[in-house]
């Protein structure tokens, strides 16, 4: 029978074989859903054989991702800034740098202030969140335009306890305003250009929400769209907060400008690149 070690390096040298990144920690983190385990157990029992469902649920997950379906939705779940999510093809796909987003938000108020904070285009809800996790006495609605999302995210919002702060509506920021006021405006919007999307690996362009990729334009619509309305229902010296792609942050530092927003900071990722943008209302 395979055994827990000679199936992982017959999945890590499959997946290599295809060009997926980092196949063996692919390979052992499939497995450890696969057995319902931690990836440290798997160390600890080697030589345990494995069942015939085991095996195949093992290889349609091993099939999955070497056709480069994304780890997060075959396991359905992802950590992001110390909690767990749920996440499917409806939402994007949360990562490390959008973390900086957060901390940076959370870094610049006062924990104990009664904030009003807007996430524009919520996704799963990783933004959304931390944040209500993090600052214990705000209150946060959370927009998007899909309701299967929007389910997606209440769902997270639940299963970390903080469902009864936040609330989800179905908006389109492009098409209508809002009537309300905020301390904190904060959106991680489709950013890559149409040009740019079809340069985008599989994993991206084949299994992501395209329309929370990219904006099919030049990928600043958004930026310009909700710089221009968090004019409007934004406090005196409400704060607007961004995340950016690669070479963006002087564009929208641009846009931030010419809608009169003061202070304008940009705050760089883990790899040095410039990341998340924030300004003043004055």
């Amino acid at each position: 029978m395979l055994t827990v070690l000679e199936a992982i390096n017959l999945s890590t040298e499959f997946l290599g074989k295809r060009n997926i990144e980092s196949p063996r920690i692919n390979a052992e983190l499939l497995l450890a859903h696969t057995l319902n385990c931690k990836r440290l157990d798997l160390y600890l029992s080697y030589d345990r054989p494995l069942n015939e469902d085991e095996v195949n649920i093992y290889r349609e997950f091993i099939r999955r991702r070497s056709k480069s379906e994304p780890l997060q939705y075959i396991i359905g779940k992802v950590e992001f800034y110390g909690l767990e999510f749920n996440v499917n093809p409806s939402v994007l796909i949360p990562r490390q740098e959008t973390e900086i987003l957060v901390e940076t938000i959370v870094n610049s108020v006062n924990k104990e202030d009664n904030l009003r904070i807007l996430d524009i285009g919520v996704g799963s809800g990783n933004i959304t969140v931390s944040l209500a996790k993090h600052l214990a006495f705000s209150k946060i609605i959370a927009t998007d335009i899909n309701e299967q999302t929007l389910a997606t995210a209440k769902a997270n919002a639940e299963m970390n306890g903080v469902l009864e702060r936040i609330n989800f509506i179905n908006h389109d920021i492009l098409t209508s305003d809002l009537n309300d006021e905020f301390d904190i405006v904060v959106s991680n919007p489709p950013y890559i250009s149409q040009k740019e999307f079809p340069e985008l690996k599989d994993e991206l362009k084949v299994y992501e929400p395209r329309n929370a990729l990219t904006d099919f334009s030049n990928g600043l619509s958004y930026y310009k769209i909700i710089s221009f309305k968090a004019r409007k229902f934004l406090k005196n010296k409400g704060k607007i907060f961004f995340e950016v792609g690669q070479g963006q942050a002087e564009d929208v530092r641009e846009i931030l400008d010419e809608n009169n927003f003061k202070e304008i900071s940009i705050i760089k990722d883990y790899l040095k690149i410039d990341r998340v943008i924030s300004g003043e209302k004055a």
